[in-house]
């Protein structure tokens, strides 16, 4: 019999009675972690001839990795493109409440701006993993100014930019600095891009194809100059066509170099994409799906009007317009929204579901060792769920951090979407 001892001073805490999703389906496992690391039993029960410090009984319910959003532009009053000399406030602000939502790690975005802007605020933003103060940052998503003015969406054309003065040394003075930079939305089709492109991901840095006019040929010159996703695919890009699909046709693409995956983000809020669209994306390529939210402002606040960087925005029931016109600009959706209608709407498995939020961003950021997985000496970062896919407890190095049970709703703005909607969101999406 093991002793009541672990060799390690650090607690072990066992999570019992839970499905675990662990090498893509759930199994009746239990999950031990110590010291903010998924342990393997194995090793403690026969190396160390230790025992659990602490018994948590789950009831039955779903553990899986926690939630990465590589696209949201802000929430619950903060928007990350404003320039400000209180980012920093806004970043920790939104890490905290996305915590009922699962979100246990995240991209903030900040979409085309002045270049002041970039030179203000990302100095301010910390990359580092999450903690008691919310949800982790794994570096920003610069969603412009290089795209394309007739796929802008809702980015102020007065800010665009192209690389023809001096390529990446041109986007080098925009941006001010790269340090913390993990994603780049650019249009492929923009001279001097492969070079950029090229430049970026020797700095290690994912780029991304999007808000553009791009055919096939030049969204697949992109993906061979280290191109590795694509921004909200259908929306900011040319449509589906037969005899050129555009940047949709990466998806089934033959010219992908070999042992190289296409991510493509999906916005599964029931407004961006139609529930046929994402059957055709999913059946087409499941492993490279990626949901994010692209979540603005108004995330967990009132209709009404706030701002998405230099534009006005307009929420009109569940969808978010740049004001004054039919332009969509950004979600009012959380992640947790996304992954259940995703479900819904595709009949994908729930392991689908899950790692569309969790492994597969993951992947895509290089992280796949330490974050979306809940492989043995990963970072205990995941979630209690239950059959529906409520989220009913979250971890971040598994320290819980919120659970339904004792939630607290912040001063600052409500977290508990009931409060300002009457209505249920996805009943709506999903009648």
């Amino acid at each position: 019999m093991p002793s009541n001892k672990s060799v390690s001073d650090a607690p072990i805490v066992q999570f019992s009675n839970c499905r675990i999703l662990r090498d893509h389906k759930l199994q009746w496992e239990d999950l031990w972690v110590r010291q903010g690391k998924i342990l393997n039993p194995e090793k403690l029960f026969f190396d160390e001839k230790g025992a659990a410090d602490v018994h948590v009984d789950c009831q039955g319910r779903i553990i899986a990795p926690g939630f990465i959003d590589v696209q949201i532009n802000g929430g619950f009053g903060v928007d990350f493109s404003q320039e400000t000399d209180e980012a920093g406030d806004g970043i920790s602000l939104v890490a905290r409440n996305i915590l009922p939502h699962g979100v246990t790690s995240f991209c903030p975005t900040i979409v085309t701006s002045p270049s002041s802007v970039y030179h203000k605020v990302l100095p301010q933003i910390s990359v580092e993993d999450g903690g008691s103060w919310g949800a982790g940052v794994l570096g920003i998503h610069l969603e412009g100014p290089y795209i394309s003015a007739e796929k802008k969406g809702a980015h102020p054309e007065h800010c665009l930019r192209s690389f023809s003065k001096g390529g990446f040394s041109e986007l080098l003075d925009t941006y001010g600095t790269l340090d913390k930079v993990s994603i780049v939305t650019l249009a492929p089709e923009m001279e001097k891009s492969g070079e950029v492109i090229e430049e970026l991901v020797k700095c290690g840095i994912c780029v991304s194809v999007g808000h553009s006019v791009a055919n096939l040929s030049q969204a697949e010159d992109a993906v061979k100059s280290g191109a590795s996703f694509i921004t909200h695919l259908f929306n900011a890009m040319l449509p589906f066509h037969h005899r050129d699909p555009g940047i949709v046709g990466l998806l089934t693409s033959d010219q992908i170099p070999a042992g190289r995956t296409v991510y493509y983000g999906m916005i599964a809020d029931g407004i961006h994409t139609n529930p046929a669209a994402l059957r055709i994306a999913h059946r087409a390529h499941p492993r490279g799906l990626v949901l994010v939210t692209d979540a603005i402002t108004a995330m967990g606040l009132r209709p009404g009007r706030h701002t998405l960087g230099q534009q006005e925005i307009l929420i009109d029931g569940f969808n978010a317009y740049v004001a004054g016109t039919h332009t969509l600009a950004g979600s009012i959706a959380t992640m947790d929204m996304c992954v259940r209608h995703f479900h819904e709407a595709t009949g994908c498995t729930v392991e689908e579901a899950l790692e569309a939020a969790s492994l597969h961003p993951a992947q895509l950021l290089g992280v796949q060792h330490r974050k979306g997985t809940l492989d043995f000496g990963a970072d205990a970062d995941f979630i209690q769920l239950d059959d529906s896919l409520n989220v009913k407890a979250t971890y971040i190095a598994g320290e819980e951090v919120y659970s339904s049970l004792a939630m607290s709703v912040s001063e600052d703005c409500a977290v508990n979407w009931s409060r300002c909607f009457p209505m249920d969101y996805h009943s709506v999406l999903m009648p």
